[in-house]
Formats: structure tokens, sequence, C-alpha cells
């Protein structure tokens, strides 16, 4: 560590400082208090127009998935496993010795998937079997029930080890669930393990070399990143292994992932879903969210786990979790916000491929209206002081502890922040306060506000990457670019696959809505849905129902 400090401190970390702009703070004059935590008050916000309850809805959502009436390839979802399990055709316990027999081949295949990096047979044939007891005597739990599901690294799971990514936490097995992982078992899912991630959530890529890890593979080419950080679940859906996977984000780390992946990604609100049983990294800009393989899945899922916990401090007082309209014909009289300048800092291809999009959503009746979003810049490079300190301090001892164990990204990450002075960190929350208040006018004349998931397709998977990992900075704020307003402010993100470059990857587009409204971001990412012609089948995919 001394050697790399006295480096670092030297040469590698003012560069790093200069090169993005992390000094930008210093020289602005903000008057605004700061907002150290990114909550708004659901009165603020909330439609107060009656809702539809999430049940009815659900059930239309069933039948409403617009890949299984396509010919063709599409990923298997909640609704094909359902009725599996109803018709006998299939029942939970076949389903999990299916996903046990992928998860062996997983492991075994060259190079290894590494999605799911825990598991355990008799844990997954033990809630198997109960779920196949209920459906016997139709007496199920939810529309979960018997679903394979798979949680991040990051959040406790019994028995697992709660490593976090890293080689040192998490020596003895988890004997208390997270909230998430306690509903899912509550709904009857069936947890078939805990997923890969970038070492502490530091990184955008999903490279993670350490011995418990390795770099899990991106299944639309396994030459190719995942993206990050919630990596092994987003890998885990796109391959078929599960159709449901809870990751965290607070810098994209769900839709990051989701994007390069192909499959939909959903942050939401800030405190909207419990993060208890998660390790706090960054306590002001982590949200937890699913990954799933259609946005009718998404919305199902978010609307069994979407609740205040008083075991969590944030989201106690937020409204009610509706899926409003979600089923709606058209997208008639909704408001679609695109700042063009911003919207277009993004690769040719990827460009291209929202455009069209953005154009089908007119198609169906939204009005796309023209928005400024100011202070991009401050707002990005607040969020990285935010994020960074609050992932230092709370790291502090691991830092002094467990440096050499971490991977180099990790250290870098960690040690960057101790750039970052108290007046940078004060200032940065002060820029926070003046983002959510133009975030509140901006949605005061829209809906929502349409960008696309992620600049470029994943990026490339190295030999070098495999022994030492990554630590590139430039991929990571770039990656970051369009996740970065969501975490900082709080609001709600949702990313759909939209189409695929000419080298075959996934290309998605990203709706954020107002706080507390994500009820409209699922409308429009079920319209989204359909204007893929099809859905391209990953090269790694596992069909756990065939």
């Amino acid at each position: 560590m001394q050697a790399f400090c006295a480096f670092g401190q030297i040469c590698l970390l003012p560069f790093l400082m200069r090169m993005n702009n992390f000094s930008l703070m210093r020289s602005l004059d903000i008057h605004e208090d700061p907002t150290f935590i990114p909550e708004v008050a659901a009165g603020v916000t909330e439609d107060k127009s009656e809702a539809e309850s999430p049940s009815d809805v659900i059930k239309q959502l069933t039948d409403a998935r617009s890949d299984s009436a396509r010919s063709g390839f599409s990923f298997k979802g909640i609704k094909d496993y359902l009725e599996c399990y109803r018709s006998g055709k299939l029942t939970p316990t076949q389903v999990a010795k299916n996903i046990i027999a992928m998860l062996e081949d997983c492991d075994k295949s060259t190079p290894p998937l590494r999605a799911i990096v825990q598991w355990d047979q008799e844990q997954i044939m033990l809630m198997a079997e109960a779920s196949t007891t209920r459906y016997r005597n139709k007496c199920t739990l939810s529309c979960l029930d018997g679903i394979p599901v798979c949680l991040k690294e990051e959040f406790k799971v019994v028995p697992y080890h709660h490593r976090v990514g890293t080689v040192y936490l998490g020596t003895q097995p988890e004997t208390e669930d997270a909230t998430v992982a306690r509903k899912l078992r509550e709904a009857g899912a069936i947890i078939i393990g805990v997923s890969n991630m970038h070492e502490l959530g530091t990184g955008t890529t999903g490279c993670n070399p350490n011995r418990y890890h390795k770099i899990p593979r991106n299944p639309y080419n396994p030459n190719h990143f995942t993206g990050g950080s919630s990596s092994g679940s987003a890998a885990a859906v796109a391959a078929g292994l599960c159709p449901v996977a809870i990751g965290t984000d607070g810098g994209g780390s769900v839709r990051i992932p989701a994007s390069f992946c192909g499959v939909v990604g959903l942050k939401g609100t800030f405190g909207r879903i419990s993060g208890h049983g998660s390790l706090p990294l960054s306590y002001s800009t982590v949200s937890v969210g699913p990954i799933c393989t259609s946005v009718a899945d998404a919305a199902i899922v978010y609307s069994i786990l979407a609740e205040p916990d008083l075991l969590y401090p944030y989201g106690l007082k937020q409204p009610k979790a509706t899926l409003s309209d979600m089923c709606a014909p058209d997208l008639k009289g909704l408001k679609l916000g695109v700042d063009w300048t911003f919207f277009k800092a993004c690769d040719a291809e990827v460009l291209s491929a929202c455009e069209k999009a953005v154009k089908h959503l007119q198609s169906l009746g939204a009005s796309v209206v023209e928005v400024s979003l100011p202070e991009m810049e401050e707002a990005r490079v607040a969020h990285v002081i935010c994020i960074l300190s609050e992932m230092r301090d709370f790291l502090q001892p691991d830092f002094n502890k467990h440096f050499h164990e971490m991977n180099l990204e990790t250290q870098a990450s960690l040690a960057l922040a101790c750039q970052f002075t108290a007046l940078d960190y004060i200032k940065a929350n002060r820029q926070r306060t003046r983002s959510m208040r133009f975030l509140q006018e901006v949605f005061s004349t829209v809906n929502c506000i349409l960008t696309p998931g992620v600049p470029c397709t994943a990026p490339r998977i190295y030999e070098s990457d495999l022994l030492t990992g990554s630590s590139d900075m430039t991929c990571t704020v770039r990656c970051m670019r369009f996740m970065q307003l969501g975490n900082f402010t709080g609001i709600p993100g949702l990313v759909v696959p939209i189409g695929y470059s000419t080298a075959g990857l996934p290309i998605s587009l990203q709706v954020m809505a107002k706080w507390w409204d994500e009820a409209v971001l699922l409308r429009i990412g079920l319209k989204l849905e359909q204007f893929r012609d099809q859905t391209k089948k990953p090269s790694i995919y596992y069909d756990i129902l065939a």
C-alpha cells in the first residue's frame, strides 16, 4: 500500500483528478443548502388519481408480454414458468433439477460463465419441493411461487457468504436474510444462489479477477464484459438461468449490466425497495432493483418488493406502489422529455437505434418535448464525489487492513476518494439540491426523460483483464454518463433493450421519471418492447423449461 500511495500521491491521483475534472466543485459558488439524502416527500409528486390494484394489473401482464406472441427466440419469463406449473407440464422440483445441471455446466464451460458464484443444491431442492407441494395442494403464495431468482452477492442470503465481491469479507455463512431475500422466500421464489459482482461495486464492467469470483461473461458474446456492478445478476437472466435477479444501483449498477446483456433493469426511486441486509457502501446514491427478462416481469417483482421497511431508514413515507395504466393500449397524453444535446453523446449505432425507438413511442401517441437538463457536468462530478467519499468512509477499516487483497480498480477508486475534502463533499450536496430542483421543474412539463441506456455496447475482455483486472477510469465515466443523474437525485430509471449493434451486442433506451412514478416508466417500457423486431438468442443460453 505504501508504494501505491507514494506513486499515487505524486503522479496518478492528481492526474486522475485533472483528467476527470474532479476539482470542479472547488471553482463553483453554490449557496443552496446541501441535500445529503435525495428523498422527496410523496405528497409533492404523488399522483392522486385512483389507481388500479397491482394484482389486477399483474393478471393482465401475464398476457401482455410482447415476446411471447412472436415467432423465433424469446426469453422464458415468469409467465412461461407459471404456465408449465399450472398445466402440470413441469413442477418446480423438475425445474430445480434442470437448474442444478445447468449451474454445473456453467462452472465447467470454457470460459466459465461465472454468473452465479455461490449455490447450494440442497437449499435449491428444499425450496423447489416446498413449492411443488403448494402447487399440488393449490395453495401457492404468489405469482413468484416456484420462480427461480438470484441475488447479487451484496445482499445477505442464507446460507451463503456475504463476500460483496471480495476475498476477505463473509468468512462465515450468513444466518439472516436481507429484506429482499426474505420477501422473495415469503413469495415462494426459489433462490438459486448469489450472483457475481464487481468488487465492492467500484466499477462498471464487472471485471473481478479474484479467486472467488473471476470475470463473468456476457451471454451475447463471452469475449465481452457483462457490465457492473450487478454483473452476475444480468448474466444469469440473459443466460436463462433465472428470469429474475436482484441488484443494487449506485451509479448504474443495475441498468448498465442489464443494457450490456440485453435484458430489462429497473432502478427504483431512492428508498422505494429496502436495502436492509445489503452492505451500505454509499448511503445516498444506492437503490435496489430487479433485472428481468421483460418489463412485465420487472413490474411483477417491483410490485412485490416495493414497500416501506422499518429496518431500513429510507422510503418509510413512500406512496403505495401502483402499476397504473401499464396495460393502456397506447401512450396518448404522455409527454416525453429529451435533451438532444445530452442524448446524442453516444456511439453512432446506439444513437441511431435510440432515435428510432423515440419515434416508435411517438407513433403510439406520446409527444416528444425538447427539454434542457442544466449543469449535467456539475451533477456528474458531484455524484462521483458523493459515492466515492461515502464508500471510502464506510470502507476505511478495510482500506487499511485489506488493501493488498483488493483488486487494482478498487484500490485506485478508494485512493482517489482521499483526494476529496469535506468542502468538496458539502458542495457536492449543495449541487444535489440544485439538480433536484432542476428536475422538479422539468417534470412539471413532461412525464419522463429519455436517454440512451449506455453510450456504447459492452467492452471487450482482454487477456490482461483475466490476470490483473482492469482499471479504466475513462470507460467507467463513459458508461455512467446517462446513469448518474438518477442516482444523484433519487429518481427512478428503467432500461429496455431496443436492438443490437452490427456485432450483435445489445443496445438499450432509458426512461427516467419523477420520484415515486415507476408506473409511468413501466407503461412506456412495455411499449418499448414492441419496437424490437426480434430478440436475438444469446450465444450462451440455457432453456430451463425445455
